[in-house]
């Protein structure tokens, strides 16, 4: 029997409704060249995408929960897509918001607190775990879909660029959540299928996971094999790395004070 207690967990939150509305009327602004400066927009349009995509990553995590047997998610109001429901919002929304500004990286967060024992089954964990940075890569192809069905007739330089960055960062988050290191999505998904002993072993670990991922990332070789991978995959999507480069360069208007904007994103490309 539904609840009116029920109903209220699983309505959207006005938080999220009010980043939505962001996101749609920054769109606008970049795609008309309205009055706010085209770098003013696009950093609301990319952070608002941003942390819709964040939110639509954590809900995908609790709704495979809920539908393998954890039935508290919906009073801990997982459901309602309100990032401010999340255990670690520091984490899930003001990480990876800080990380896009300073580093143009999609940084994987974790926030949803999930009673594995109510669940039964390899695959169902397995499933759960995976279900977020599957959100990311069906973002990155909805945001890449009009490069790989050459669709851009019409599309103004600064939103396709906007596109191609936001389309950056859900690869790079997708594929840092798909890393098998404890503490991030990649190992939840084959946790399930490791022998008990070693997982015990394992477990104390799991909260250095993300920090380990990030040292390794700042090793220049590492570094470099990193983004091309991304450039890689984002190339098979019809997307080439200066449409990203710019679209970030946009984004970090605050460079242009300071004399740091590339001249090539500066011209009609």
């Amino acid at each position: 029997m539904t609840t009116a207690a029920t109903r209220s967990d699983r309505r959207i939150s006005p938080v999220f409704l009010a980043i939505t509305a962001v996101l749609a009327v920054s769109g606008w602004a970049v795609w008309t060249d309205f009055a706010v400066p085209t770098g003013v927009a696009v950093f609301l349009f990319v952070t608002a995408a941003w942390i819709v995509s964040l939110c639509l990553h954590e809900y995908a995590h609790a709704r495979t929960a809920l539908h393998s047997g954890d039935i508290t998610i919906e009073a801990k109001g997982y459901l309602s897509l309100n990032p401010l429901a999340y255990t670690h919002a520091l984490l899930s929304i003001v990480l990876p918001v800080l990380f896009v500004i300073m580093g143009g990286i999609g940084l994987p967060g974790g926030a949803v607190y999930i009673e594995r024992g109510r669940i039964t089954g390899r695959w169902r964990h397995s499933l759960i775990s995976a279900a977020g940075p599957l959100t990311n890569v069906l973002f990155a192809i909805v945001c890449t879909a009009p490069f790989w069905l050459d669709a851009l007739d019409g599309v103004p330089t600064a939103f396709r660029d906007a596109l191609a960055f936001l389309a950056l960062l859900q690869i790079t988050a997708a594929i840092l959540n798909f890393l098998p290191v404890p503490g991030l999505d990649g190992y939840g998904v084959i946790e399930p299928w490791l022998p008990y002993r070693f997982r015990r072993q394992v477990e104390p670990f799991a909260p250095f996971g993300l920090i380990a991922v990030f040292g390794v990332l700042w090793i220049p070789e590492v570094n470099i094999a990193f983004f091309e991978a991304v450039d890689g995959l984002l190339g098979g999507l019809g997307v080439s790395e200066i449409e990203s480069y710019c679209g970030q360069d946009t984004y970090r208007f605050w460079q242009e004070f300071w004399g740091e904007q590339n001249p090539v994103c500066s011209v009609n490309r």
